[in-house]
């Protein structure tokens, strides 16, 4: 570790804020960033990011140099806004982070982390249900740091940024039916019927030709969910709403699997390319 700083157990057991704290608290000025921050806000990324032993830290242009082992430290612009605490530890906010990973990510997972950033949380499950920061906020960010690198691809990213998915595989599924020439689908709308009974949330959904699609993932495979799953899809038959689910293998060959498989159902329903 570096000097001044002394384990008493493995690191792999402490919490990522504990393995990080040493080497900001020695060192003024600096906060936990880049892939680090993005764990500690739990805000998607790559999966072939660096083991958790490395830890991304800024230091402000034009402080001394800063030489440690396990930590990759990035000298630039840092303003005091753009720093907040997790467990007593300074750490770029989601904001600041969101741009600071544009020089890591591809535009894909960079707006698969605007959306995880911008969606609205619910308060059953996570606690909160006030949104890590707002598109505005992205946007200011973006303005802020002129010519910092990663910054043409964060505006790429942010012009696909929607506020409403729920986890990266439904931003990846969004973006291939898209980019498929197919219309934009809603994310996350209840189906609300004639009589104003608000029925469940397709993951996306086309209100207008009554299409609901659906991403399953790993744990779709447990019986608990296999029985919530049939009576999903028998509401959606109740309905007169047709539904299209999504699995990890249609995901394949940048989920063209999937959005063939939307495109049927948008053909059956009516829709015509240019309509």
């Amino acid at each position: 570790m570096g000097k001044g700083i002394r384990s008493g157990c493995p690191t792999a057991e402490l919490p990522l804020s504990a393995r990080v704290r040493p080497f900001i608290e020695i060192n003024q000025l600096c906060a936990a960033s880049h892939v680090t921050a993005a764990r500690l806000h739990s805000l998607p990324q790559r999966r072939r990011d660096e083991t958790l032993d490395v830890y991304h830290i800024i230091r402000p242009a034009g402080a001394a140099h800063l030489d440690r082992p396990h930590v990759i430290v990035h000298r630039m612009k840092l303003y005091e806004d753009e720093v907040t605490t997790i467990d007593g530890v300074p750490v770029t906010t989601p904001t600041r982070t969101w741009l600071d990973m544009a020089e890591l990510l591809s535009v894909d997972e960079l707006v698969a982390m605007g959306d995880s950033c911008v969606r609205v949380p619910r308060m059953e499950f996570e606690g909160r249900d006030t949104p890590l920061c707002s598109v505005r906020d992205l946007q200011g960010v973006v303005d802020r740091h002129r010519g910092k690198r990663g910054l043409l691809k964060a505006k790429e990213a942010l012009k696909l940024i929607r506020v409403g998915s729920d986890s990266p595989q439904e931003t990846m599924l969004r973006l291939a039916i898209v980019r498929a020439g197919l219309p934009e689908p809603e994310l996350n709308v209840p189906i609300i019927t004639g009589d104003g009974v608000r029925h469940h949330e397709p993951d996306l959904s086309y209100r207008k030709y009554k299409i609901g699609i659906e991403y399953e993932g790993e744990h779709h495979g447990e019986e608990s969910q296999i029985a919530r799953d049939i009576a999903r899809s028998e509401r959606y038959t109740a309905l007169g709403w047709t539904e299209v689910r999504i699995s990890k293998r249609h995901m394949l060959n940048d989920a063209k699997p999937a959005a063939a498989k939307v495109l049927v159902a948008l053909a059956q329903a009516g829709w015509r390319r240019g309509s």
